[in-house]
């Protein structure tokens, strides 16, 4: 089982910058799961934000592309996501999620993921 903990949101202005921290209490390194944001809007489905591939490569939705920047510390066993610039309609829950197998689906399909953290809210007022 792995257990996912987000942190890290919070209330900011349009134009400012925050920095999401997922962290894995699992035995095995994270570098082996390929891992995801998502988010999820009032009234809205949760959608694919960014993710890892298990070879390193880097994904984006196109809204946040050029905005916001994953990372990871692999000591930490900690993925990162970078936002900045950030604007009224980013505002939403942010989900880390983690796959341990490459079935499913590409790495924006929510289904496909099989580990989920409980969210953190990321609010940006106008």
């Amino acid at each position: 089982q792995v257990q996912l903990v987000e942190s890290g949101g919070g209330w900011v202005q349009a134009g400012d910058s925050l920095r999401l921290s997922c962290a894995t209490t699992s035995g095995r390194p994270f570098s082996n799961y390929a891992v995801g944001w998502f988010r999820q809007a009032p009234g809205k489905e949760r959608e694919f934000v960014a993710a890892f591939g298990w070879s390193g490569r880097t994904y984006y939705a196109d809204s946040v592309k050029d905005r916001f920047t994953i990372s990871r510390d692999n000591a930490k066993n900690t993925v990162f996501l970078q936002m900045n610039s950030l604007a009224p309609e980013d505002t939403a829950v942010y989900y880390c999620a983690a796959r341990s197998s490459a079935s499913g689906g590409g790495y924006s399909f929510k289904s496909a993921y099989d580990y989920w953290g409980q969210g953190t809210q990321v609010t940006v007022s106008s």
